[in-house]
């Protein structure tokens, strides 16, 4: 659609400086003979939950980070399943004959190395990548590093800091001092460093929300507060099955032009009632709306509580 994002995007696509989240119409100039396919998002989590069925063969240790990755503690499992590399190479085989589909594996001896070497070249690949061996990647920029985002990389490349070798010399003190507790994690990281554990049992939500693009221009408020009811019930429906009430609620606003953003209010009292949320957002919008026509609607909830 005119106003739809891309959600994903093959290698070819990628050499054309196509990427996640651009919107169709930018990625169309770049690629005029690009290929759209409509989302299936029923498939994707079957296939999501099939995958992490067969993880959970090889480990009882499995922490899935997204709809299509996943850590794996495999410390132990040598006796049932042989070495690093040959686990990883019959776990593929298994998901690509059994699925119909390829993953890339990365091994590591922690989690942030594990990631970035499944992204090492693909697809259907295995790769490793050792604490001992991340100054072979100090040379790469650091945009390529996990967690540095661009407004982070912006914000390094005005401090000087162009690749991961710059960024794991620099004093972390500086690093901290401008990013929060966030300097300290991609100081480590550059540095081959990452000390958290594969979590099994997700932590608890610190917030739910709930976003959606729309497939046209909304130009008057019966519209968005349409849009608002819609996703104030699935949001309302997920803090009801997790037993837990929200305090804060933000609603952002991505306009025609995607200038973004948000205006927040404190619930008089905990809710994961539909109708109190969907009234709340709406009175939100209302007070923020500068009129613009919208394209991008969200509702968020921070100052979670449990149980009644």
């Amino acid at each position: 659609m005119r106003h739809g994002i891309i959600l994903a995007k093959s290698i070819p696509a990628k050499k054309y400086g196509i990427h996640t989240g651009q919107s169709v119409t930018e990625a169309l100039q770049k690629c005029p003979e690009l290929l759209l396919v409509p989302p299936n998002y029923n498939l994707y989590q079957r296939s999501s939950e099939s995958f992490i069925r067969i993880l959970k063969e090889y480990s009882p240790t499995v922490e899935q980070y997204s709809i299509d990755e996943a850590y794996m503690d495999m410390t132990g499992m040598e006796a049932l399943f042989g070495e690093p590399q040959k686990a990883a190479l019959e776990i593929g085989r298994r998901i690509r004959e059994e699925l119909g589909f390829t993953v890339n594996i990365g091994i590591a001896d922690n989690k942030v190395l594990a990631k970035m070497a499944s992204d090492f070249k693909k697809p259907d690949r295995v790769h490793t990548l050792w604490t001992g061996e991340i100054q072979e990647l100090w040379p790469l920029p650091v945009s390529e590093l996990f967690f540095v985002g661009r407004a982070t990389f912006r914000k390094l490349s005005q401090l000087g800091i162009k690749t991961i070798k710059d960024l794991a010399e620099t004093d972390p003190g500086l690093i901290k001092s401008h990013f929060g507790k966030m300097g300290d994690v991609i100081w480590c990281f550059a540095n081959g460093l990452d000390f958290s554990a594969v979590e099994p049992v997700p932590p608890p939500n610190k917030g739910y929300g709930n976003s959606t693009t729309i497939a046209f221009d909304v130009a008057d408020k019966e519209h968005a507060h349409l849009v608002l009811l819609s996703l104030a019930e699935t949001l309302a429906a997920r803090l009801r099955s997790d037993n837990v009430r929200a305090g804060v609620l933000s609603v952002g606003i991505k306009d025609w032009d995607f200038h973004y953003y948000s205006h927040q209010t404190i619930l008089s009292s905990p809710t994961n009632i539909t109708e109190e949320i969907f009234q709340t957002a709406c009175q939100v919008f209302d007070e923020a709306w500068d009129e613009q026509p919208v394209r991008h609607l969200g509702i968020h909830t921070t100052r979670i509580t449990k149980g009644e």
